[in-house]
């Protein structure tokens, strides 16, 4: 089992910045991927950004050139770099962990980023 606690939200104006981060714990299998979905209210949870242990990464449309994922895979943390942020990427951040060998996902409890036009 993987523990993910998630840091960094809050309210920040548009076109601001806020950098997120998630410490996974336990059985950490050292092939894997980590990223971030969120949720918005009424809307289903989406992918915004993951980073294999490897270093590839993939990020949603709506957020290529504004967000930066990032990972020390040493401490097994990864991080979210949001910049120029706009009202529409208000939602719960959610981290998780994926085994590359079993499939295995685990979730964070979610972390709240709103912003304000």
């Amino acid at each position: 089992q993987v523990q993910l606690v998630e840091s960094g939200g809050g309210l920040v104006q548009a076109g601001g910045s806020l950098r997120l981060s998630c410490a996974a714990s336990g059985r950490i299998f050292k092939i894997n991927v980590m990223g971030w979905h969120r949720q918005a209210p009424g809307k289903q949870r989406e992918l915004v950004a993951s980073m294999t242990s490897g270093g590839s990464t993939n990020y949603a449309d709506s957020v290529k050139g504004r967000f930066t994922i990032s990972r020390d895979n040493a401490k097994n943390t990864v991080y979210l770099q949001m910049n120029s942020l706009k009202p529409e990427d208000t939602a719960v951040y959610y981290c998780n962990f994926q085994n590359s060998y079993s499939r295995q996902i685990s979730w964070g409890q979610g972390t709240q980023v709103t912003v304000s036009s």
